[in-house]
């Protein structure tokens, strides 16, 4: 079938790749003209494993293509995926639709015969009734359908996320959408994955629900942690504990330093907004966001601490800028928050990311790039760890103590062994269990 992509962003890229590698015709489209020429010369605009290697061999075989005409692009195509961005606004915290609706204006005047136009973009309910109302505005003849198709990629695995998914939701009441929506997405048919079939506000919904609900899990277990800090309690023990149960499930239970990144932040903001206009306010979720914002600020207070209660004058190194490891997004990134309350307390920052350098200079300024781990602790009087990248696992403990000038060490992400760390001689804080806890 013939697919087209608008946006080349995080989701457009990843699902029109996958798409084409599922044997499909896709070709993406972007306003940006330097990233479609990036794009077309192999060059990727994000960091994310495994995607080259499929970029480039699905465009070898004339599967996979990128331009800036979106006209041609929707001509005669089966499917038109909406990827584009959907911030929050600046008045409100609601979804900023102006990107999506725009894109619904353009694929209008370009329609030709039955086509899906397909949200992959995360929208508010009722956003689908809203582009159907554009898109029937601008072109009265036109012959198709708006489907609601949420995604549920994960930054650093959105490549598996996609080829074999939990589930697929598609919302549609459309006999021939729904036909078609099987058809695009028949190898994951004959795998058995769970699709499930939805009116498309209840799809809307299902994206933000669940986005919701892993944001609650991390912020309640963060707050989990600072309970056991005082009452010489294990957070890991906790999480275990609780995690076993059939009910609650391990995962997203592990403490740090807030969440972050495209999704989370944003997604719940416009949950709870939605809710609040329509009469029925989600006190949980607005308590998710407002626990979360302080959780990330009170960090640079835990480092400080750490530093006996002042880092005027002091030298700090922050390994780990991104908001999660295996990707180079910055957006709502904890060490954002961390490195300006930081600078605010008078510290000098050193920081190092395996991936996240570039992207992070676009945000930060006033701190020294550093080329690698070992560099980042040279001189300085604490080191932390702010995302959990795997080279930071297994430092060299005795190399990194004797470039530093005090061997302090605060990990936000409880990636060493408090025992193991006190025993080589750092003075370790970590977060929701004793520092000299096993």
């Amino acid at each position: 079938m013939h697919i087209t992509m608008i946006g080349t962003g995080y989701v457009g890229l990843v699902s029109g790749t996958c798409f084409s590698e599922f044997g499909h015709d896709v070709i993406c489209v972007d306003k940006d003209a330097a990233k479609i020429d990036k794009l077309n010369g192999g060059e990727m605009p994000i960091f994310e494993p495994g995607l080259e290697t499929m970029v480039a061999s699905n465009a070898k075989a004339g599967r996979l293509a990128f331009t800036t005409v979106l006209k041609d692009a929707v001509k005669g195509a089966d499917a038109v995926f909406i990827a584009v961005g959907t911030p929050s606004g600046e008045d409100n915290g609601g979804a900023d639709l102006v990107y999506v609706k725009g894109a619904a204006e353009e694929i209008a005047a370009a329609l030709d015969g039955y086509t899906l136009v397909v949200t992959k973009s995360t929208v508010p309910v009722g956003t689908g009734r809203e582009l159907e109302a554009i898109i029937r505005d601008v072109n009265p003849d036109a012959d198709f359908d708006v489907v609601s198709n949420p995604e549920f990629l994960r930054e650093g695995s959105a490549i598996n996320d996609f080829m074999r998914p939990d589930r697929v939701v598609i919302g549609t009441t459309s006999d021939r959408a729904r036909d078609r929506m099987k058809q695009l997405y028949r190898p994951l048919f004959l795998i058995e994955t769970p699709i499930l079939f939805t009116r498309r506000p209840t799809a809307e919904l299902i994206k933000y629900a669940a986005n919701a609900f892993l944001a609650t899990k991390i912020s309640f277990i963060n707050e989990i942690a600072d309970l056991c800090e005082v009452v010489d309690a294990d957070v890991h023990d906790v999480a275990r504990g609780i995690g076993l149960d059939g009910r609650i499930g391990s995962k997203f239970l592990h403490p740090g330093p807030g969440y972050g990144g495209s999704c989370f932040p944003k997604d719940t903001l416009a949950l709870a907004r939605t809710a609040a206009e329509v009469g029925t306010p989600m006190r949980i979720v607005e308590a998710v966001t407002t626990v979360n914002d302080a959780r990330k600020e009170r960090m640079a207070e835990k480092i400080t601490a750490a530093c006996g209660g002042s880092v005027d004058g002091k030298a700090i190194a922050v390994l780990g800028l991104t908001f999660k490891p295996n990707t180079d997004d910055m957006r709502e990134a904890p060490s954002l928050n961390i490195i300006a309350g930081l600078k605010k307390g008078g510290a000098s920052v050193r920081v190092f990311d395996p991936e996240g350098m570039d992207e992070a200079k676009t945000m930060l300024d006033g701190v020294d790039w550093c080329s690698d781990s070992y560099d980042a602790v040279t001189g300085v009087d604490a080191v932390a760890i702010v995302t959990e990248w795997n080279e930071f696992r297994a430092l060299d403990l005795d190399r990194i103590k004797s470039l530093m000038k005090v061997p302090v060490m605060v990990d936000l992400r409880n990636i060493y062994n408090p025992k193991e760390l006190a025993e080589a001689g750092f003075q370790y804080t970590c977060v929701g269990r004793a520092s000299g806890s096993v």
